[in-house]
């Protein structure tokens, strides 16, 4: 029998900010009663939710704050192969400046796959070990592609697979030209990823998505037979989802 489509709360954030409020709310939450690293994600979608995070640990109590910095842990969930941490359209580098850097973190408490690493496939075993010695992941925060992936994890991907090292669809390099001066062609072709597989076993999942372009696939996600071919269809499966959208991507 399949399950029930996973439901979507709240719906009544009404705009961007308010859902970036709202998930800024839940890390903090987390990060507050430590038992699993955090999972977290990059993308347009979280610029605003690392932002309002860093707002609200600026107003907690210094002690309390302390405490969150010195208790911090959290894992990625991908990096793209063949960017240096320094390039400012990697990863490392867009966590630097979103969340290191504003939450006042140690560099190490912020971990990312090493695109850099001479074997992508070795790298990607050895980042979901550590993922796995440190508990696995308790809260997982994800945004949605264009096309259904979470993650890296590019149609069609099944809900088994690993982590591992991908090639990146020609529609999400289009999607993430941004980053690099609109040039599609200066995105790398592959990225090391956490798997369906990972982001299925986390305690928690928390699937952000904003904005009108995204409505469709976040209808077909969450209303049709889990495949393949949408990759997010898998997150109906797990039994702690919570999914935050705004009015536009509503519908």
């Amino acid at each position: 029998m399949r399950r029930s489509p996973a439901p979507i709360r709240p719906v009544a954030l009404v705009d961007a900010a308010a859902v970036a409020e709202r998930v800024a709310s839940l890390l903090l939450a987390d990060r507050l009663r430590p038992e699993r690293p955090l999972g977290l994600a990059t993308g347009r979608t979280m610029a605003p939710v690392y932002a309002a995070l860093a707002r609200r640990i600026g107003a907690l109590d210094p002690v309390l704050a302390a405490r969150l910095r010195d208790t911090w842990c959290s894992f990625n969930l991908d990096e793209y192969v063949g960017l240096e941490p320094q390039h400012p359209a990697s990863f490392a580098a867009t966590m630097a400046r979103q969340v290191v850097e504003p939450l006042g973190l140690a560099p190490d408490r912020v971990r990312l796959p090493d695109g850099l690493a001479p074997d992508p496939a070795d790298e990607a075993r050895r980042y979901a070990d550590t993922v796995h010695r440190a508990g696995g992941i308790g809260l997982q925060l994800l945004g949605l592609g264009l096309n259904g992936h979470v993650g890296f994890n590019e149609p069609p991907s099944d809900a088994a697979v690993p982590c591992r090292c991908v090639a990146l669809s020609a529609r999400t390099r289009a999607q993430n030209a941004v980053d690099f001066h609109g040039d599609s062609s200066a995105v790398p072709r592959h990225a090391i990823t956490l798997g369906m597989a990972d982001i299925l076993s986390a305690r928690r999942v928390l699937l952000v998505v904003t904005g009108a372009e995204k409505a469709s696939i976040l209808r077909r996600a969450l209303r049709e037979p889990p495949t393949p071919e949408l990759p997010a269809s898998w997150l109906q499966r797990h039994p702690a989802l919570t999914v935050i959208v705004d009015a536009a991507a509503m519908g």
